[in-house]
């Protein structure tokens, strides 16, 4: 028999209980810190609408993304009274939000411009109805949306509490690790840009025997690049999925409500995955081996020895 159970305390949370003995599996319904959260998330929604329509530039979303989920580690960690576990996990997410903000302003992301992404798609809707319709639930509130749930696995670790012990610093070290992984991705792509973008002459004898065919192919394929063609979403996803099994073992349970949070995360990642490709292999003729030979998203060895035009290797 099943009892079900109904607990206050910061904020609302309820737990199926099976009475055979076996540890209750815990679901935060709607702890008052996520509520938050979501309120926020949808005045966010709304001014990137608005901003989107002023400008013609849908890409306020994009820099919001390094920023929304430092905002919400910190009130999570706030509203737990900055619990060792839970500031150590803002801190984490801080230390992210830094490198993602970095990246994308030397890539120009607050220049105004906007992302090639939803230009393409703005051609591919012609009625300008159905656009700032697509604008507005998917660019705005669903984007939005995804982020405030990867961010809400936090609010258990604020919720749970703990001391800061030597097992917690060990799992602590491998989200940090993820992180390090995609800021190599990052360094690998801008220096392979900045190659590509300079003249062959300019290069040096040594970068151009090396580089000049990677240049040519007018993609990254060399170093973490060889090995997945999105190292970067690796590095991301692993991020945020070791930062939620941390939260959810504290909870008492693998199987966690707040799992929908990395589940959309991959979800978009993988349609962003099909879309920019799709771009890719209409722009560089090379592209399709390059897709044949190397894994999406998590890293593995090429199926076969590339072309040295193609993989720089």
């Amino acid at each position: 028999m099943a009892r079900f159970v109904v607990a206050s305390g910061l904020g609302c949370a309820a737990s199926l209980e099976i009475a055979s003995g076996g540890r209750p599996l815990v679901f935060v319904a709607g702890a008052e810190p996520f509520a938050i959260a979501l309120v926020l998330a949808a005045g966010l929604a709304a001014i990137c609408f608005c901003f989107g329509l002023a400008t013609r530039d849908c890409s306020w979303v994009d820099r919001l993304w390094s920023v929304a989920p430092v905002l919400y580690a910190w009130l999570y960690a706030a509203r737990g009274g900055f619990g060792a576990r839970a500031s150590t996990a803002a801190v984490l997410v801080t230390l992210w939000g830094v490198r993602l903000t970095g990246n994308f302003a030397r890539r120009g992301g607050y220049s105004g411009t906007e992302d090639y992404r939803w230009s393409a798609l703005r051609r591919r809707i012609p009625s300008p109805l159905l656009w700032q319709a697509f604008n507005a639930v998917f660019i705005c509130s669903a984007q939005l949306g995804v982020i405030t749930l990867f961010s809400a696995p936090l609010g258990l670790l604020a919720a749970r509490g703990g001391d800061f012990s030597a097992a917690f610093a060990a799992a602590a070290a491998v989200p940090l690790l993820f992180l390090a992984y995609e800021t190599e991705a990052d360094r690998e792509q801008w220096e392979f840009q900045g190659r590509k973008a300079a003249p062959i002459a300019s290069r040096g004898d040594r970068a151009a025997s090396a580089s000049d065919g990677e240049a040519e192919a007018g993609f990254c394929s060399s170093g973490l690049f060889r090995l997945s063609r999105h190292p970067a979403y690796f590095g991301e996803l692993g991020f945020w999925w070791s930062l939620y099994l941390i939260s959810a073992v504290g909870s008492g349970s693998l199987l966690h409500w707040t799992a929908t949070g990395p589940l959309a995360l991959t979800a978009i990642f993988a349609g962003s995955t099909r879309f920019t490709e799709s771009l890719s292999a209409e722009k560089y003729s090379a592209y399709a081996e390059y897709r044949a030979s190397t894994s999406a998203i998590v890293p593995w060895f090429p199926k076969r020895r590339r072309r040295a035009a193609v993989g720089g290797a």
